[in-house]
């Protein structure tokens, strides 16, 4: 037998064709018994609807927003790029993807660009953004507006946000934690964490994960309270310095977020580039050039053209008011060591 078809939906249910059309569009007019008919028929046949041909079929299009920081994060812009490529190829089903920046520093001027977004008649919106009372309150907005909003690679599970998009950065902090203290090979050193900022969900995740491991199973370690740069590679210089300067030697490195061409550049500086265990996340030029170099020694990843793919997934099925399939759009956590780099790369 053939995928189930509208017809079969309406012999199974016993109603009209008009009256299927209705249900599944959920458009007024049809009574709940009749509603259900045609549900548990659904249920029966196993019908899955496509909703791209639905669309087109209807001239329907869906518009949504991508929204990014800017800033000079190779990570960014390598997710930017990924986001650019799904966009082009949703355009074949009738999806229009504008695709954003908002200055990293100036949080109103991001909730604003919300505001008139959701002013602008828009069906869904996707950010990486850190969670503060600002962008909560412009995307419980959103929210309120029944405009459905994605958090990418940093989740926003206080702002009214739909569906997270990313790996699981409590479990990404939690390896690090079991790389950092293996690497370390028995030795209790000294460990400095740094951080482009801690209102990011994905650095305050990780970096409970990376508590929780090296607390239970290398207490001998010490670690350091977490060294905060704004995204600011002057930051970083200065703050490692100082670092060094008031509590002494390091023997490892935790970088949660971007900064890995700044601290190559002060570890150069200070004589410790590939002396110390160093431990990053996702994969960028740099980080890839520092893992082949030997000086960066592992960096935990997740494939941002699943992240892209996945996001205007999720936000098609929700502008059409469809299920998620949760085992697609689930991403998987990566170590990439210099042996098992992909050789494309």
């Amino acid at each position: 037998m053939g995928r189930p078809t509208v017809t079969d939906i309406a012999r199974e249910a016993g109603v009209s064709l008009a009256t299927v059309d209705r249900v599944l569009n959920a458009r007024p007019g049809v009574r709940a018994k009749t509603i259900a008919a045609v549900q548990e028929a659904i249920a029966r046949l196993g019908y899955v609807r496509d909703m791209a041909a639905a669309n087109l079929a209807r001239g329907r299009s869906t518009r949504v927003a991508l929204l990014l920081p800017d800033t000079e994060s190779q990570f960014i812009q390598t997710l930017e790029d990924a986001l650019a490529q799904a966009a082009a190829l949703a355009t074949s089903a009738r999806m229009q993807v504008d695709l954003l920046r908002y200055p990293a520093a100036d949080l109103h001027r991001l909730a604003a660009m919300l505001a008139e977004l959701a002013a602008g008649g828009i069906s869904g919106v996707a950010l990486m953004a850190p969670e503060t009372p600002v962008v909560r309150d412009a995307l419980r907005a959103l929210h309120a507006a029944d405009i459905p909003v994605v958090a990418m690679v940093s989740d926003l599970p206080n702002c009214g946000a739909a569906h997270y998009v990313g790996i699981d950065s409590h479990a990404a902090g939690r390896t690090a934690g079991v790389l950092m203290g293996r690497f370390l090979g028995g030795r209790t050193p000294r460990v400095m964490v740094i951080a482009q900022s801690m209102l990011l969900r994905d650095s305050i995740e990780r970096r409970r994960g990376f508590d929780a491991v090296m607390l239970a199973d290398f207490p001998g370690v010490t670690v350091g309270q977490t060294l905060e740069t704004h995204g600011v590679a002057d930051t970083l210089r200065q703050v490692i310095r100082e670092a060094l300067r008031s509590d002494g030697p390091v023997g490892g490195i935790y970088l949660l977020g971007s900064g890995h061409r700044a601290l190559v550049q002060v570890l150069t500086e200070l004589n410790l580039l590939g002396r110390v265990v160093t431990i990053g996340h996702e994969l960028t030029p740099h980080t890839i050039s520092a893992l082949q170099s030997g000086w960066l020694d592992a960096v935990i990843a997740q494939n941002v053209g699943h992240v892209a793919r996945s996001t205007l997934r999720v936000l098609q099925a929700k502008a059409d008011h469809q299920p998620i399939n949760e085992s697609q759009e689930r991403l998987r956590l990566e170590i990439i060591l210099r042996e098992n780099l992909p050789q494309a790369l």
